[in-house]
């Protein structure tokens, strides 16, 4: 059995500062993103549950570049699409594939999305990632895929395919579109975003270099019951926080808490 992991590890925090802590980690997040190179234009969004009102997200507002996304500038949506607190739009497509998936998986906190070239390069070939490495192997039977891309998703139909697509997953390939991952943390979701592009770039290589062989299937499943649980994949996301908040500690910036 996989390990289970409270919403945010670490010592009891009251909501407001619980909240305060999402969207911290959300904004560090966006940092990462945008350092990480997976920003595309307007495209891409990452989104943290509100621990209090548990229909509502809050979400990256709308043409701002992910590597300038402070803790002030982050938007909060609820379940219609309704911008509840920020002065900034949303992004349709944001609100229509993260409302699904988040009314359709209770427990996941985060979920991530992002046009990051190999996820889009590897999402062009319609199949889902082999165990062909270790790190691959934490996507071995947890990710969906969704084949039936028909554009930019603006409608909430679309949002919800993807959703039934991901089922109880931690991640989907959406085909010809990119990657979405998802987590019981901001930090969770991230880093299986971050290490499934990678596994998405070594397949690509692999294939290019040959005829690569895949972890047997047994093997593989005891490599993701190791390193494939919320709590690992938080664990995991550890250093990329560390890392950007001591270089861009700027993204922590918020005007309400003062």
């Amino acid at each position: 059995m996989s390990e289970q992991v409270p919403p945010s590890p670490g010592p009891v925090r009251s909501v407001p500062e619980e909240r305060r802590h999402r969207k911290q980690r959300l904004a560090a997040a966006f940092r990462i993103f945008g350092r990480l190179g997976f920003d595309e234009g307007v495209a891409g969004h990452i989104t943290a549950r509100d621990p209090e009102h548990a229909d509502h997200f809050w979400v990256n507002p709308f043409g701002m570049s992910f590597k300038q996304i402070r803790v002030r500038d982050l938007v909060l949506v609820d379940q219609a699409g309704t911008v509840v607190e920020g002065a900034w739009p949303v992004n349709r497509a944001a609100f229509a594939i993260h409302s699904q998936v988040h009314l359709a998986r209770p427990d996941v906190i985060a979920a991530a999305h992002a046009h990051s070239v190999h996820g889009k390069a590897f999402a062009a070939l319609h199949r889902r990632l082999r165990p062909l490495t270790q790190d691959a192997c934490i996507f071995f039977e947890d990710h969906g895929l969704y084949e039936d891309y028909g554009g930019v998703a603006y409608d909430l139909e679309d949002g919800k395919r993807i959703a039934e697509a991901l089922g109880y997953a931690k991640a989907a390939v959406l085909a010809n579109h990119g990657l979405l991952t998802v987590g019981a943390t901001v930090d969770e979701a991230v880093f299986w975003f971050v290490t499934m592009e990678r596994s998405c770039q070594a397949e690509l290589l692999a294939m290019a270099g040959g005829n690569p062989r895949p972890i047997p299937d047994g093997i593989a499943r005891d490599v993701r019951l190791k390193i494939g649980s919320p709590l690992s994949g938080w664990r995991s996301a550890q250093p990329l926080f560390d890392w950007i908040v001591a270089e861009q500690p700027g993204c922590l910036d918020d005007a309400s808490a003062a």
